[in-house]
């Protein structure tokens, strides 16, 4: 298959720039992929798509402020960064703006503070290996100056106030994430308590949501692509319920595609589900057998993404691309801030 086989026509308009006011009242796809059917409804109704003993997986890392301006030293330069991962204490890997300004051995200095990094080593695409100097905590001057890394198709600046609150999950709780698990981000506390009323299980993990999830997909054949691997951990706690679930005869109901990646990457040739943490490098791409997840909860995603392969695998591609269509006929709200859609 080739990346153009996973293209779509999106006006522009429907590309959600504002999250909406009540987190729950976004609206919903239910797709059937067995009867190949689907239904237009509201995020509210979901408690009535799920049954007891089905087992709702929530990943429940946090985004942090990853976004950091500065300037180059000594020329003044204004500089972007973008925090991606942290190789050790004080070095991490940065996506930088404008990346060819910035070469080994250049140093910038952010915001007005003490906080100076020089950059150790150039990567392809923007990357940069960047050791930071500081007179007190890294993270702590990370959460005093930078911002919320909203992604690019929001063509609008980071509300300080507004976007920290909602573009985190309501049960966010592990810092670590570039970007929010935005399928997510409809629930309420309230919705989750009707949930688990209706004898649904609910078992949290982590996956540190990373370059990798949005990363273009830079090759031709879909076959060759490879998500970066993103760090994830899974308690023996949240392995049991899961477990338990499947033998119960209930479903395994993934909130996000990087909750799928996370269980996808711990689950046995049968299923079963394993305890553990570490890094999640699988790559999942039409053709994938599905071992872990029964249905995904999930937002619309970017044309020629590898969250659109993701989802095409679960789903398959036609189906996946006929649904999008009439997602954009019905005039839904596409991307992070959007509505969402339940596959089961």
């Amino acid at each position: 298959m080739h990346i153009s086989d996973f293209d779509y026509e999106l006006p522009e308009e429907l590309i959600a720039q504002q999250p909406l006011v009540k987190r729950d009242a976004s609206r919903m796809l239910v797709l059937d992929r067995f009867q190949r059917r689907w239904l237009d409804t509201n995020f509210a109704a979901i408690p009535e798509y799920l049954r007891p003993n089905d087992v709702l997986v929530l990943n429940d890392t946090r985004v942090f402020p990853a976004r950091l301006e500065g300037k180059r030293v000594p020329s003044g330069g204004a500089v972007e960064l973008l925090l991606l991962r942290e190789i050790e204490s004080d070095l991490w890997e940065c996506l930088a703006r404008p990346a060819r300004r910035l070469a080994t051995g250049a140093r910038v200095v952010l915001g007005n503070s003490n906080l100076y990094g020089e950059v150790v080593e150039s990567r392809d695409h923007g990357l940069r290996l960047i050791r930071f100097e500081s007179e007190e905590p890294l993270d702590r001057i990370i959460d005093r100056l930078g911002r919320t890394p909203l992604p690019p198709y929001i063509k609008r600046a980071a509300d300080s106030v507004e976007d920290c609150e909602r573009y985190q999950t309501v049960y966010a709780n592990k810092r670590g994430a570039i970007a929010a698990p935005t399928a997510g981000l409809h629930f309420t506390a309230r919705l989750l308590e009707t949930i688990q009323d209706r004898g649904v299980h609910i078992a949290r993990i982590t996956l540190h949501v990373g370059y990798g999830t949005f990363e273009p997909v830079r090759v031709d054949e879909v076959k060759l692509h490879r998500v970066a691997p993103e760090w994830f951990s899974i308690s023996e706690e949240a392995a049991q319920i899961i477990n338990q679930a499947r033998r119960d005869g209930g479903r395994i109901v993934a909130v996000g595609t990087t909750t799928t990646r996370a269980l996808e990457s711990s689950a046995a040739s049968d299923g079963i589900l394993l305890s553990q943490s570490g890094l999640a490098d699988l790559t999942i791409v039409p053709g994938y057998a599905f071992r872990a997840v029964d249905a995904l909860l999930t937002n619309f995603h970017l044309p020629r993404s590898s969250l659109l392969l993701l989802v095409s695998a679960f789903t398959g591609r036609e189906l996946t691309l006929a649904a999008y269509r009439h997602a954009v006929k019905e005039r839904y709200r596409f991307y992070s801030y959007g509505d969402c859609m339940l596959i089961l």
